[in-house]
Parts: C-alpha cells; structure tokens; sequence
C-alpha cells in the first residue's frame, strides 16, 4: 500500500526547551492545523506539551 500526503509523517518537538522530539503520523483532514499534544518528555523528567514541528 502507498504512503500518501493524506497521513503524513510529522516529528512532535517539546516546548519544554530540552529538544526532544516523538515522530508519529496524522490525518490530515481531521486535523488540518498543527498538533500539539501532552506526552512525557525523558529530558525533562515529566509531561510537556510536543508541538508540531514543520
């Protein structure tokens, strides 16, 4: 099965400042903005929000 731009794979950089990232896919019609989710950040010792980096 082909990869398409409908699910496109994006990298999640933490707004923490220690620059740890997470890589993962989204669709882009259901969020067609930038993601931003909670997720743990090893660097830091605990939950960051991770931002979509383009």
């Amino acid at each position: 099965m082909a990869r398409n731009e409908l699910r496109p794979v994006i990298r999640l950089r933490s707004t923490a400042g220690t620059g740890y990232t997470y890589v993962t896919r989204k669709n882009r019609r259901n969020d067609p903005d930038r993601m931003t989710l909670r997720k743990y950040d090893p660097v830091a010792g605990r939950h960051a929000d991770f931002r979509e980096e383009r």
